[in-house]
């Protein structure tokens, strides 16, 4: 059973693309929060951040992923020899990502780390949980920005978080095991934190990287749209 089956896709559509920056063998873009990366299986989940790009990019190609919930940077290669280099940066984990995340309550500990082990709840996908004793190794370091109170008079925390690992979904679970779901959460937040933000409060806000043939150390930024 699907973890939301009256789910509707609407993808935004202003702006279309947002594109960051893009030379010969890469473009960067700033996708919007309810777009997916790449098309879903059915015909209505067609619309998305790769198939936009590659109306005008033919030769674009997805190198990683944000959740269809999350906004931000996202890098896209342009020639086969670019895909190889970027992605094998990814797996040896030599890029650098920050996101930030406004989280329902007060994170009590201004710096930390989860380090819990995830795998896909299968009978509710997409959904993950923490599993011990089968789960994949995932690591999240984190840092409190700020407090505030929200009008329904809870407190919310403005975090930067810092994933070791790409788990799916893994910044969301992990502030869930915290304690501390992120606002607007439709997966995992309970009602109070679900009903307070109208999307996901989570953001990819930097990516550093070697360019794939130059070598220069490149950082990309996404000014956060909720903070």
């Amino acid at each position: 059973m699907a973890a939301n089956p009256d789910f509707v896709y609407q993808p935004p559509m202003s702006p279309y693309l947002d594109i960051v920056f893009q030379d010969e063998d890469i473009v960067v873009l700033n996708k919007g929060s309810g777009l997916l990366s790449v098309p879903g299986r059915l015909p209505e989940h067609q619309d998305c951040l790769q198939n936009r790009v590659q109306r005008v990019l033919p030769t674009a190609t997805i190198v990683h992923r944000l959740d269809m919930a999350t906004s931000g940077i996202i890098i896209m290669a342009l020639n086969k020899p670019a895909h190889v280099a970027i992605s094998r940066q990814f797996e040896q984990r030599q890029t650098k990502k920050s996101y930030i995340a406004r989280v329902f309550g007060k994170v009590a500990e201004i710096e930390g780390s989860v380090d819990l082990p995830l795998i896909c709840d299968w009978p509710n996908r997409p959904k993950q949980m923490v599993d011990h004793d089968n789960g994949k190794k995932s690591l999240t370091n984190y840092s409190v920005l700020s407090y505030s109170t929200m009008s329904s008079g809870d407190e919310s925390t403005l975090i930067e978080l810092r994933p070791v690992t790409g788990r799916s979904h893994q910044l969301r679970v992990h502030m869930l095991a915290l304690g501390h779901p992120i606002l607007g959460d439709r997966l995992y937040a309970h009602e109070k934190a679900l009903t307070v933000s109208p999307r996901l409060q989570l953001h990819a806000r930097n990516l550093s990287l070697t360019h794939p043939v130059t070598g220069e150390l490149l950082c990309f930024v996404s000014p956060c749209p909720f903070d």
